[in-house]
């Protein structure tokens, strides 16, 4: 069993943008409402980095700095683990259709943006950081992947560890093979020791018990349409302050406890 403490969370989903809004949403003090997508500059992108930026990026730091807001940290000084399972369709796609046209004409910021570690890219450029940063992908997993991550590298380092889970929507035909629901980010400040203001503390265990959902059926809907936010039972838990653990799925067949204790 490896622990760990929650520092901060950050999140950026329909309906629950920003963990200060969020978080009565999540604890049953508020009602759901389903919101449309805002635009969003990146505050700690330099503004050439932001014009290159793509929504997929965006939606990374939008998260990201929700939670490095409500940690009070140095972002530059945390390692990071971001996480997705797909990263940018959107420029995928663009290229795909490039290179099926004649003359094959491929856009240098499209090239640029392709990568799967482009967020963690802007990230390290955006704040000046030179600690270590982590790219992974898991399919459905990449929630319980990149916090296995996370949870190992602040153990290891004996520092803050952000991590960052994102994903949006891709177009067609992509989508038809890979279908999510919604755009949305997830990121929280894990540590190996408490502090005054950390949000509890988590234990994480490889179990055989079955997936958790959420009861409230506006969000099991979205928990069930994006990778990142298969995190949702665990943030009700956060939000509410209460004590419990809840069952993510994990790699191939392995299921992960996450106890939780505010």
């Amino acid at each position: 069993m490896s622990q760990c403490f929650i520092k901060a969370v950050g999140i950026a989903a329909p309906g629950l943008v920003g963990w200060s809004a969020a978080a009565p949403v999540l604890a049953g003090q508020s009602p759901y409402v389903a919101a449309a997508e805002t635009p969003y500059a990146p505050a700690l992108l330099p503004p050439n980095e932001r014009r290159r930026a793509t929504a997929s990026v965006k939606l990374a730091f939008r998260a990201a700095e929700d939670a490095v807001a409500g940690a009070g940290a140095e972002a530059r000084e945390l390692a990071s683990v971001f996480s997705s399972s797909d990263a940018d369709m959107t420029v995928l796609h663009r290229i795909c259709a490039a290179l099926a046209q004649t003359p094959r004409v491929i856009s240098p910021t499209d090239f640029h943006n392709s990568v799967h570690n482009a967020a963690s890219g802007y990230w390290s450029i955006g704040v000046g950081s030179m600690a270590p940063t982590t790219t992974i992908s898991a399919y459905d997993a990449s929630f319980t992947a990149g916090l296995i991550e996370a949870v190992a590298l602040a153990r290891d380092r004996v520092a803050d560890v952000l991590l960052v889970v994102y994903d949006a929507p891709a177009p067609q035909p992509l989508a038809a093979k890979r279908p999510l629901a919604v755009s949305a980010g997830v990121a929280m400040i894990v540590g190996p020791v408490p502090s005054p203001s950390a949000l509890g503390s988590l234990a994480l265990e490889f179990v055989d018990l079955p997936e958790s959902r959420c009861a409230n059926p506006a969000l099991e809907t979205l928990r069930a349409g994006n990778p990142a936010l298969r995190a949702l039972p665990l943030l009700e838990l956060i939000a509410a302050g209460r004590a419990g653990a809840v069952t993510l799925r994990g790699t191939g067949s392995l299921f992960v406890s996450l106890r939780y204790a505010p």
